[in-house]
């Protein structure tokens, strides 16, 4: 590229050339994870379809540590949207699904995912994906707990 030198009108030179280059280097790195990011937005979404909330209902015992351990692990592998979690989280509790379960299970929804972790792996590498995933996970479970003792409401 060709550089551009500008004077700011206080005796400062500044060199255009190493913002436009940070600029199409951003472009092209954005380019290169879009396949990544389509597939995995396609991928959750597919999830989101196949998996139905019977299901999520079913799996909980109304045991306090339990419940949150099945309720990160499952939100940890079905991935959504902090949007919708507001909707599915009211309507697991109106079904009757212990408030430390889903809190655990939309918390590890919105942060953990296991389904993008490979898109995540390669743009930001693999052992920052693995330990963001892994303390997501277990703040996840903390956080639950920490909500039901704020509250005072234990199932």
């Amino acid at each position: 590229m060709f550089e551009v030198w500008s004077f700011d009108g206080e005796g400062v030179i500044l060199m255009v050339n190493e913002m436009s280059d940070a600029i199409v280097k951003a472009v092209r790195g954005l380019w290169k994870s879009f396949p990544m990011i389509l597939g995995t937005i396609l991928l959750v979404s597919l999830i989101s379809v196949l998996v139905p909330s019977s299901f999520y209902v079913s799996v909980f015992s109304k045991n306090v540590f339990l419940d949150s351990l099945i309720g990160s692990l499952i939100g940890s592998i079905s991935a959504g949207s902090p949007i919708t979690s507001y909707i599915f989280g009211g309507e697991m509790l109106s079904q009757g699904v212990g408030l430390i379960a889903v809190t655990a299970f939309l918390v590890s929804w919105v942060t953990v995912g296991i389904i993008q972790l490979p898109a995540e792996s390669a743009i930001l590498g693999k052992r920052f994906a693995l330990l963001r995933n892994f303390m997501a996970f277990i703040l996840a479970i903390v956080v639950a707990i920490i909500t039901v003792l704020i509250l005072g409401v234990m199932v």
